[in-house]
């Protein structure tokens, strides 16, 4: 992969950014985001996977969804666009990884779900950067990059994703993780 200058690749799409422990950004705090798109020149796009709201997409909708939908649980996928429910589907590509697809109707949504379930997720919002955003916040080490795994994925596991991933960093990391958002409280 090619890079962009002090280890950041020129494209981030199909990539993991978790939360460092000192991003203090209550939209971002503690997040592990899976971003969707990038290009240095548009900006980039994705969706927070460790912020479940507790509830199901027939909690949030008026009419009864399709089969296989009603169930389908619904995250917080960052701070844009928070007043629309999104259907989006993982895939994963051999040679690509993992893929999201925004967007999806409610129709693929509905044939995806019969086929896979656990590749369908429902989001209320989305994470945007502009231009060259993310790439400084990269370069500001606001962020850790990581590659996906399926297990990353696993709808039981993704409360607790950021603990998880800040406990395989190390020692150091897994102090960080554990220090209360209040150091007086420590």
């Amino acid at each position: 992969m090619r890079e962009m200058g002090q280890g950041i690749p020129l494209n981030l799409a199909g990539s993991l950014l978790v939360a460092h422990p000192n991003l203090i950004d209550p939209n971002f705090r503690r997040s592990v985001l899976f971003v969707s798109a990038h290009d240095a020149k548009e900006g980039a796009m994705g969706v927070i996977l460790n912020r479940p709201l507790d509830k199901q997409v027939s909690d949030l909708v008026s009419e009864t969804p399709p089969d296989g939908l009603a169930d389908v649980p619904v995250f917080l996928g960052g701070p844009v666009g928070k007043n629309q429910l999104m259907f989006a589907a993982f895939e994963w590509e051999s040679a690509a990884g993992l893929k999201l697809s925004h967007n999806v109707g409610v129709d693929e949504a509905h044939e995806r779900a019969e086929h896979d379930p656990t590749s369908i997720r429902a989001f209320v919002g989305y994470a945007g950067w502009s231009a060259g955003q993310l790439e400084d916040e990269m370069r500001q080490k606001a962020w850790i990059l990581q590659k996906p795994t399926r297990e990353v994925l696993t709808p039981e596991r993704l409360p607790k994703l950021w603990f998880e991933i800040m406990r395989g960093l190390g020692p150091w990391f897994k102090l960080l993780a554990a220090a209360p958002d209040d150091p007086s409280l420590n």
